[in-house]
């Protein structure tokens, strides 16, 4: 059978952002397996294996976070996360609260912020580094594993915001994905849905971001206690761990009534 070539599609941005969640996985399990053989060796060699793995990942997130405000901003609905939540009408801030409308989305945010925070721990974390940085990185490769979308038999691993619309598992085989110029020829893809009306207010803009901040950073307490716990050190852990718990605290002191102001 003829493959058919189909025309208008941006499919380069897809790839990409295929390439960086993937290499964003890979990254955590490098930083994941550096830093624990760092903890049990106590080897400096190890530790820098783990900081180039925690970097690679950062910089993979950050180029899935370009790529999918790339696709928003320019309004490609081939890609069904752009269709779903997005649209020409809204305004320019809104294209913010479309990146974390979606499940997706969020977890994207949910995983920025924890490479934020862990950044600034390998800087400050001193001899607590490396199981602190093990905890991180292990959340990382969970969080990374829900952006994957691949298939293992019949069961889907996570889910990806660079799938086409004509990929999708109910739409595979429906006569309109076999013409090669679909996206000017039906009409439904002239514009996307759009933002949910409820959301399209000031608060969406800011309250996710300073909501999963707060989420994000009580894993930095999580962290040093399970630290704490593994070194048999039951009490020096809570003296590096208190400032976060507070800063914790004061995130999500902000961000919950943010919820409350929109009603959800």
């Amino acid at each position: 059978m003829k493959e058919i070539i189909h025309t208008a599609e941006h499919t380069w941005a897809g790839n990409w952002g295929h390439v960086f969640t993937l290499l964003s996985f890979v990254g955590a399990l490098l930083a994941l397996v550096g830093y624990l053989f760092a903890e049990l060796r106590k080897d400096g060699a190890w530790r820098s294996v783990g900081r180039i793995g925690f970097r690679v990942h950062s910089l993979a997130v950050l180029g899935v976070i370009m790529v999918l405000f790339i696709m928003l901003f320019n309004h490609w609905f081939e890609f069904d996360y752009v269709w779903k939540h997005s649209n020409r009408q809204m305004p320019l801030k809104y294209i913010l609260s479309c990146f974390w409308e979606g499940q997706e989305g969020s977890y994207l945010l949910w995983t920025f912020w924890h490479v934020v925070l862990g950044n600034i721990l390998i800087w400050r974390s001193k001899d607590w580094e490396a199981p602190v940085l093990t905890v991180f990185a292990a959340v990382q490769i969970f969080l990374s594993t829900m952006l994957l979308g691949l298939y293992i038999g019949d069961v889907r691993i996570g889910s990806s915001p660079f799938l086409l619309i004509r990929e999708l598992p109910e739409n595979l085989g429906l006569p309109w994905t076999f013409i090669p110029d679909y996206l000017s020829k039906i009409p439904q893809f002239a514009d996307g849905r759009g933002l949910n009306p409820l959301l399209q207010n000031y608060w969406m803009v800011i309250h996710p971001p300073t909501l999963f901040l707060g989420f994000a950073s009580t894993l930095v307490p999580f962290a040093f206690a399970i630290a704490g716990l593994w070194r048999r050190q039951l009490q020096a852990w809570i003296t590096p761990a208190l400032p976060w718990t507070f800063f914790g605290v004061m995130i999500l002191g902000t961000g919950i009534p943010h919820g409350w102001c929109m009603g959800l």
